[in-house]
């Protein structure tokens, strides 16, 4: 299993940026994928879930309206947007497969976002 990210990004505050995930090993649509940011000198939080079999979502509260979560079937690779960026969104933004019961598995080696004027 593996799940490689797209490379690192760096925007002014208010744009926009989009991170890919694609995964590979395992059929794309069996399972969830998690997205998890970690902010520098910060804990991991979790910003929500996608499942790609029908491209369900689950946003976390803080998240709601400001993120969005996509999946393409065809390429295996799962997406999130983050849009009116601020310096806070500065942080380094993993994808990982999520097993129900039993958590996450694999995970991408993540997508430093870097937002500054």
């Amino acid at each position: 299993v593996q799940l490689v990210q797209s490379g690192a990004e760096l925007r002014n505050p208010g744009a926009s940026v989009k991170v890919s995930c694609k995964a590979s090993g395992y059929t794309f649509t069996d399972n969830i994928i998690d997205w998890v940011r970690q902010a520098p000198g910060q804990g991991l939080e979790w910003m929500g879930r996608i499942d790609p079999v029908d491209g369900g979502t689950k946003y976390a509260q803080k998240f709601q309206g400001r993120v969005t979560f996509t999946a393409d079937t065809s390429t295996s690779t799962a997406y999130v947007e983050l849009s009116s960026l601020r310096s806070e969104d500065t942080a380094v933004y993993y994808c990982a497969r999520y097993i129900v019961n039993y958590g996450m598995d694999y995970w991408g080696k993540g997508t430093l976002v870097t937002v500054s004027s």
